[in-house]
């Protein structure tokens, strides 16, 4: 019984991210590509940070929305943001919140298109404003939440836009980064189909010089973030035959959006070998609606682990993931609530055996749902037209190109790092054309 058991954890594990390890051919750069695409003036743009009151620190993937509408996008790791709305529109209030801070409403005539210093102030929780039943077994309280998915997410078919970045970092260097805008084709919460992805655009850009002669490729691409979306497939982690696996207790309660959540802690229990995951949970006291959730894979045994995620590697190298982080996030319009954006970080170490030092990589990928429309006729893909869930986008993506070829889109705003690496490739290339007499295109 046992075997079964574990057999069916590695099949639901390695269902959510494949990471290849292959031998790459050469050591050289690869030119790219231009895409050629017309300049758009149909929106406005406001660029800004968003920081904690009072210690001036950046809140890292705050949610930015336009109340009344669809649009919306997230705060990058430094706390900033680019958000893009047509000019057709000219009033209305913009939302900014986060996790825990009171939510601040500001008139879109009143933001600048550049250097909106955004302040959050921490919201104090006090129950004894609230007369809610807590549930004595935060266990139940999750089964409760799993089960009015139907009552409070999305129940009709909805066609999403969102953006994916995917980025490589050697030690704490950026080496490659790709980034497309998709169509999620979203089925009903309480639908046993799959959502559906459709690449509208890509790009990409590599330093294989700085790879170890490594070719790193996250099979999945944007199915990686949609997957964690936990109340449309809870069978990776909460399962009907691993949720008995899991402890889970009550920690400090907060408040979003002036709503009481109930943070529920959750973690393997002690007798459980597999690899498994632990985290939070945060779930409105009210309505049992899961807001967020932040969860990592419990690292057991790193050969266990390794098993999971590494499907190919040279003969030379043992390669063992470190980290597995992960966090969700959901947004709600008229009284149903939807995935919003999430985001996957993997760090693995290659031992090699000819080797002095290691190498230790980090692979990250977000998604962020920036527009949203019903998709009243249901159309879906045909399968010719859909990505499958082994894509690998960084042989999908072509190149970088003009500043404007995101144009009209919301996407999220790079880090300076991320800057900086693209505009040392961009250098490489061009020293690589120089070098070899050839013309190659500059991405």
């Amino acid at each position: 019984m046992l075997k079964k058991k574990n057999n069916l954890s590695r099949k639901t594990f390695t269902g959510i991210l494949l990471l290849l390890l292959l031998l790459g051919t050469n050591g050289t750069i690869e030119a790219s590509s231009f895409f050629q695409v017309e300049q758009n003036s149909t929106y406005n743009q406001y660029k800004g940070e968003v920081k904690d009151g009072k210690t001036n620190k950046p809140l890292v993937f705050a949610t930015i929305n336009l109340e009344g509408t669809n649009i919306s996008t997230v705060s990058n790791t430094e706390g900033k943001f680019l958000l893009k709305i047509p000019k057709n529109i000219d009033n209305g209030n913009v939302s900014i919140s986060f996790l825990g801070y009171s939510t601040k409403l500001i008139a879109l005539s009143q933001l600048k298109t550049e250097k909106n210093i955004v302040l959050l102030n921490i919201l104090v929780t006090k129950l004894s404003e609230v007369d809610i039943t807590i549930p004595r077994n935060a266990k139940d309280l999750v089964l409760q939440t799993l089960a009015k998915k139907g009552e409070n997410y999305f129940n009709d078919p909805t066609l999403m836009t969102a953006f994916y970045r995917e980025t490589i970092k050697k030690r704490k260097k950026n080496v490659s980064l790709s980034e497309a805008v998709v169509n999620i084709y979203k089925t009903p919460y309480t639908s046993h189909r799959r959502d559906a992805l459709q690449l509208y655009k890509a790009r990409k850009s590599t330093d294989y010089s700085k790879l170890d002669t490594l070719a790193l490729k996250l099979q999945g691409g944007p199915f990686n973030t949609l997957f964690t979306d936990i109340m449309k497939y809870p069978e990776y982690i909460f399962s009907t035959e691993h949720i008995s696996d899991y402890s889970f207790t009550y920690d400090h309660s907060t408040r979003i959006n002036d709503k009481l959540i109930y943070v529920i802690n959750f973690k393997q229990k002690k007798h459980i070998n597999e690899p498994l995951y632990m985290g939070k949970l945060y779930i409105d006291a009210k309505n049992k609606i899961l807001t967020s959730a932040v969860y990592s894979l419990n690292i057991t045994s790193k050969e266990k682990a390794a098993q999971l995620f590494v499907r190919k590697k040279p003969r030379n190298a043992k390669v063992y993931p470190t980290e597995m982080a992960y966090r969700v996030n959901y947004r709600e319009k008229n009284g149903r609530w939807y995935y919003g954006y999430s985001n996957v970080l993997l760090e693995f170490k290659i031992n090699w055996a000819d080797k002095l030092f290691n190498s230790v990589y980090t692979m990250s990928a977000e998604m962020a749902v920036t527009d949203w429309e019903k998709n009243e006729t249901g159309a879906y893909p045909k399968n010719k037209d859909r990505l499958k869930s082994s894509i690998i986008l960084s042989d999908e993506a072509i190149g970088f190109s003009d500043p404007d070829f995101w144009g009209e889109y919301n996407i999220i705003e790079p880090e300076k790092s991320i800057e900086s690496a693209i505009r040392k490739i961009q250098r490489q290339l061009k020293r690589a054309r120089n070098n070899s007499g050839q013309t190659v295109p500059i991405p």
